[in-house]
Formats: C-alpha cells, structure tokens, sequence
C-alpha cells in the first residue's frame, strides 16, 4: 500500500500525509481522554485518585508495550532513531526536562495539550502555542541557540548502546515488554478502582497506540522511499512546533515532511472532537497575572523541549518507548520540576480556595485546578 501511494503521490507528500493521518488520530483520542502529563503530575504529587495519573498511565504503558512488541516480531527497528543512534546530551535532559516541566505548570498544560486545546477554541492554549513555538524556533538556530548549545554540551553521552536503557541494563525487547505489560495491568486495576469514564481508558490508549504506529510507520516508509530520506521517528510537538512556524513564514515552495503534516492534523483531530461532542467555545485570558504566567510557561517549555530534544509526549512517551537513556532522564526531570513548582506556586492558590464539589471519578471537571486548562 505504502509503496502504491508513494508512486502515485510522490514520496514527499505521502510522508506528509502519513504524519497529518497520525495527527488526526492524536488529536481526537487526546482530547476524548484529556490526555495530559500535567494532570498526572499534579494527581501524583498532591496523592488525589480523580483518574488523571491512570490515563496517562494507559497511553505510556500502550506504547510502550506495543513499540517493543514490534520490535521484537522484527516489525520495526528503532536503532536508527535520533534519540538512539545520534550523540545525546544529559545535561540538556536534566535542565530543559526541568525547565519544560515547571512551564507546563505555569501555562496549563504541556505543548500537546495546548495544541488540543487550542483546536477547541481556547484562545489562551493559542497564544502559548505560538509563544512555545516563536521560542522553540529561537533555541534550535535563532538568538538563544548558543544558550541552548552550550548548556547541552556540559554533559555529552554517545550515540548506540550508551543511550538504549534496555542495552545497558541487559533486560532487553522482553524485559520491555514486560515492562509495559506490568504498567498496563496497573492501570487497568487503578481505572477500575477509580471508575475512569469510557472515553478516558479508550482515548487514553488509543493515544498509546497512534505513538507505536509512528514508529511503525515512518520505519516502513523509510524502508520504500527511495528519493528520500524519512526519518524513523514517533510523535513529539517541540521540532514540529518550530518547523511548521518556518513553513508559514517562510516563501512557498519549502519541502514537506511528516513534521509538517503532524501539527495539523492534531489540530483537526482535536476540533472535530470538540464540535462532534459540542465542546467547542472560545476562551480568553481573565487578566494580565494569568496571561503573564501562561506566557512565562510557554517559554520556558519551548526552550526546555528543544534543549532536552524532546516534550511531555516526544520524549515523555515516544523516547520512553524505544527506552532512549536522554528520554527517560527528561521524563524524570519533568516529573520532579512540576511537582516542585505545583507545591510552591499553585498549592498555596488552592488551599485558599472553597473546596470543589465532590464528581465521580473520570469526570472531565474534577476540581477547579483540573478546570482550568
């Protein structure tokens, strides 16, 4: 089928659309299941059971499960992979996953969540997307780039084994497998425990396994494409973010790619949900403090995505799934700066606040910390 619509598209634009096909796929699951890592953290971090962490949980433990699986049926071969194959750097995991981590708290989410949001008429999510993006373009060849380049240098790994979790600890494709498997039951006891609504568990893997399908399917469209290069690669929305900014501003004619077509079609994913659920509505920012903040947050993530090499999603769940040493380290950093700046910035907020009234578990509006994106 590939090697039939590469011939009758061309291979640039069947690589296009395969990332806007996968897009469209994310958007919608993501925002049936309010996929979100900030959610997670914030639910983990202040000890809640509202279903957050679990549906994070279900999409984390799907793709990972599902990515090894490929792998080991020879399906897919993710050793060609920039967060395998190429030099990382550590230190750039620990600061920008640190860095990413406190600013999906000050905006409300990480830069995923602000595209889906955005999609569904969230003007804030909008304009801390473009702030995120203006950003990320700045730190990957723009006025920050030397920051970015200097700071990533201090701590260096090799490319290879050096940077594949599974290869340094000996456990292998079946000790992955295992993993994902472990974490998957988990969810499946937490999500009955907790009552998680259906779109919630459903959406939540159906996110897990559109990021197993981009490496699916990019490693199969590398394998017939023969007058380009493509990239084995899976979601993530920091490199997107800025590519797509250069394509609108940039004179017609720039060469597509499956970056390009990703944004997109989660945009349209995300909005075709929102109109079939009748969730659409436009939304404002309710004062200069918040607006302040929102964009404080959006910088912080476009800086610290592109200096890790990856966001919530890029290196949260799809560097995560192939075991990449620099992902996981940024997943960790994440975690640990955005339960640190919930504690300081937002729980003393909240304390002041009346209690929220009392929601069965999956509800999209479960406190006013989780209602307001």
């Amino acid at each position: 089928m590939l090697e039939s619509l590469m011939a009758h598209l061309g291979e640039m634009w069947t690589v296009t659309l395969a990332g806007a096909v996968i897009g469209l796929l994310f958007g919608f699951f993501a925002h049936r299941s309010r996929f979100c890592l900030r959610s997670a953290v914030i639910e983990f971090s202040r000890g809640t059971q509202e279903g957050k962490l679990t549906v994070w949980l279900f999409t984390f433990s799907t793709a990972v499960l599902l990515t090894q699986a490929f792998i080991q049926l020879g399906w897919l071969d993710a050793s060609g992979a920039r967060q395998l194959a190429g030099r990382g750097s550590l230190s750039g995991a620990v600061v920008g996953g640190a860095m990413f981590g406190a600013g999906m708290i000050l905006a409300r989410g990480c830069s995923s969540r602000l595209l889906v949001l955005a999609a569904q008429g969230n003007l804030r999510a909008l304009l801390s997307g473009l702030v995120f993006a203006v950003t990320a373009q700045s730190a990957l060849s723009g006025l920050l780039s030397p920051l970015r380049t200097a700071i990533a240098g201090w701590w260096t790994v090799e490319g290879g084994a050096s940077r594949d979790l599974l290869a340094l600890t000996g456990a292998g494709h079946l000790g992955g497998l295992l993993f994902g498997s472990v974490w998957l039951v988990a969810a499946l006891v937490w999500a009955r425990r907790q009552r998680v609504r259906f779109w919630s568990w459903f959406g939540a893997i159906g996110v897990g396994v559109v990021v197993a399908g981009a490496w699916l399917l990019t490693w199969a469209m590398s394998r017939q494409a023969f007058d380009l290069i493509v990239p084995v690669q899976s979601l993530s929305f920091t490199g997107p973010a800025a590519d797509t900014l250069m394509l609108v501003l940039s004179p017609p004619g720039q060469p597509l790619k499956f970056d390009l077509g990703l944004l997109p079609g989660v945009a349209v994913g995300a909005f075709l949900s929102a109109l079939l659920w009748r969730e659409w509505k436009l939304e404002g920012f309710q004062g200069g403090q918040a607006m302040r903040r929102y964009i404080a947050g959006a910088m912080l993530m476009g800086f610290g995505g592109m200096l890790a090499g990856g966001c919530a999603v890029g290196a949260g769940v799809s560097g995560a799934a192939v075991f990449a040493l620099t992902a996981w380290t940024t997943l960790s950093a994440m975690w640990g700066a955005a339960m640190l700046t919930d504690r300081l910035l937002d729980r003393p907020e909240e304390s002041k606040r009346p209690a929220p009234p009392m929601r069965p578990h999956g509800d999209p509006e479960l406190s006013a910390s989780y209602a307001r994106p």
